[in-house]
């Protein structure tokens, strides 16, 4: 019955994380909901275990279908690698309680910005190119590589949105680029996981079948419905990340 409950948030984390991100808002309260005596860097290592998988399969099928800014997208995920290697070898060492208070007032400053300007994210067109382009996006896959592998809720998200105010992506391209740079920070954050023994592979493994059956039902209708649904889904991920941030941090 554990198997059972944790592999269908698997799937629907699967489904929003191809999407626009923020899968870890289900998987994560679903594992701690289930296992309530486990430490919690076992917690997320399993976190890791299935939802690598999803993002993995979702940045290919982007791939085939949007056209990838690989010069720039290649190594700001090696940054977002190293990155969430810093923050997974942290979170081993002290305790990232003290963000809990902090995030629910960024998303919710990431909500407004979004909802106020009604086009952001609507076209793409890029606002660099070459080696700027490169840098930038370098300096949004290390700090929220390091954010994922320290914490995490959300870095999907915060990833679509800085892709989309700072590089001028729109957010069909920008949840593309953000699986790429997110599949490099959840690896690296599952090998030091990992090698610290906080991963029970065998609902990881299982997890992860069912987190690519989400991934791949939600990237068909992302690159079906295009950048206008992605940017609803996005609202309603970041609005629901705020009441659940919230809640854990005033109210739990």
């Amino acid at each position: 019955m554990e198997l059972l409950l944790v592999s269908m948030a698997s799937l629907l984390a699967g489904f929003v994380d191809a999407i626009v991100g923020g899968g870890g808002l289900i998987l994560v309260p679903a594992l701690f909901a289930v296992f309530p005596t486990t430490h919690p860097a076992t917690l997320f290592g399993i976190n890791k275990g299935a939802s690598v998988w999803g993002t993995a399969v979702a940045t290919s099928q982007y791939a085939r279908r949007v056209q990838m800014r690989w010069s720039a997208l290649l190594p700001a995920a090696g940054a977002g690698f190293c990155g969430s290697l810093a923050g997974a070898w942290l979170v081993t060492v002290i305790d990232p309680g003290f963000l809990r208070k902090v995030l629910p007032f960024v998303l919710l400053a990431v909500l407004a910005y979004t909802l106020v300007k009604k086009d952001l994210g609507r076209h793409h067109t890029p606002r660099f190119t070459g080696h700027t382009e490169t840098l930038v996006a370098c300096c949004i896959g290390l700090v929220l590589g390091f954010y994922d592998g320290f914490f995490g809720p959300g870095t999907g998200s915060f990833f679509v949105f800085l892709f989309v105010r700072w590089l001028g992506y729109d957010f069909l391209n920008a949840s593309a680029s953000a699986k790429l740079l997110n599949t490099a920070t959840n690896l690296a954050a599952l090998g030091l996981f990992a090698w610290k023994g906080h991963v029970w592979w065998h609902f990881a493994l299982t997890m992860a079948v069912a987190n690519v059956a989400g991934s791949l039902l939600g990237t068909r209708l992302a690159l079906r419905h295009g950048a206008g649904f992605v940017r609803l889904v996005f609202i309603a991920v970041v609005s629901a990340l705020i009441l659940k941030t919230g809640f854990d941090a005033f109210l739990k």
